[in-house]
């Protein structure tokens, strides 16, 4: 195997669909034509949201289009809900050098400023009233019974991270994406840390995965570097939409439950392949085929609106 090491990390919230497969495919294509392995984590990290049925059909429904991968699942190590104490070594890593406080905001104040990534979770929150409480206040909400949850002190610094898709993302971490959730309230993991960790520890190289988490390539870089690793190159690749917003497992009518009985695993994947401008034409194909024809070069930038029919 080479040395670049790529990976698969779906979440087993819901069945895969139409926009998860062409991100996973992408970034089989791109390990692949480099020569490199890939790995298969699970990211279950959400006990409330994760079911076994979901974790079982993932893996189906990749081998199902023709995409396999050398580690990783359903070996446990590679499963976030059996790496609690990979993370908890780091949470404390980052406390002891004075760079976690926690915050007692209710997660509407924290909407107030941006949006979650995945549900529990603020993408940002510049300017957080808990950074600044006095040790009486910081008491009064302790005494108060109410759990908080703990964010990560960003610092005043400009990270850059030159994606192999879209170019140069430069962000002030300060400024542009502010002090963010490391650990929720009832104290799972959040989202920034497990992928920072689990990306460092796993020794990934490259991340392929879909634009709207090109924001958080800047902090996860600078995250993995603050704890001693060094950050993978990133593909951002474009998304598949309703024209409303990108696809949602919700859209059953495009889940793989649907797919695998209505056509084929060659004829979607030529259809992904024309539909992300790797192909001119949307003919059967199959995953291998493609790899001499693969490059960045040919895949779109602009998000693909797609025919979504009722589920």
């Amino acid at each position: 195997m080479g040395s670049t090491i790529g990976r698969f990390a779906p979440s087993p919230s819901g069945y895969l669909h139409m926009g998860n497969l062409l991100a996973m495919l992408l970034a089989w294509l791109d390990a692949r034509s480099l020569g490199g392995a890939l790995l298969f984590r699970m990211e279950d990290l959400d006990p409330a949201r994760s079911r076994d049925e979901y974790r079982r059909a993932l893996g189906e429904d990749l081998r199902w289009l023709g995409l396999d991968w050398d580690y990783g699942w359903p070996e446990p190590s590679y499963a976030q809900s059996q790496r609690t104490a990979l993370y908890e070594e780091a949470f404390h890593a980052l406390e002891a050098r004075g760079l976690v406080y926690p915050c007692w905001c209710s997660r509407a104040e924290r909407l107030a400023a941006a949006a979650a990534p995945h549900p529990g979770e603020a993408e940002f929150d510049s300017g957080c009233r808990c950074a600044h409480l006095s040790a009486k206040e910081r008491l009064a909400r302790e005494l108060s019974g109410r759990r908080p949850a703990w964010k990560l002190r960003c610092p005043d610094r400009t990270v850059r991270v030159d994606d192999g898709h879209y170019g140069p993302v430069v962000q002030n971490l300060a400024r542009d994406a502010g002090d963010f959730i490391i650990r929720r309230a009832d104290g799972v993991f959040a989202y920034q840390l497990a992928v920072s960790v689990d990306d460092m520890r796993m020794s990934v190289t490259r991340v392929v995965r879909g634009r709207d988490l090109l924001s958080s390539a800047p902090r996860q870089k600078w995250l993995i570097e603050t704890l001693g690793g060094t950050a993978p190159s990133y593909c951002h690749a474009p998304l598949l939409t309703d024209g409303a917003g990108k696809l949602s497992k919700r859209l059953g009518s495009l889940s793989t439950q649907v797919l695998r009985r209505e056509t084929t695993p060659e004829a979607l994947t030529g259809r992904l392949a024309c539909l992300c401008g790797l192909a001119e034409t949307d003919a059967p194909v199959t995953p291998r085929a493609l790899i001499p024809r693969f490059s960045w070069e040919k895949i779109k930038k602009d998000d693909v609106e797609m025919d979504t029919p009722d589920a």
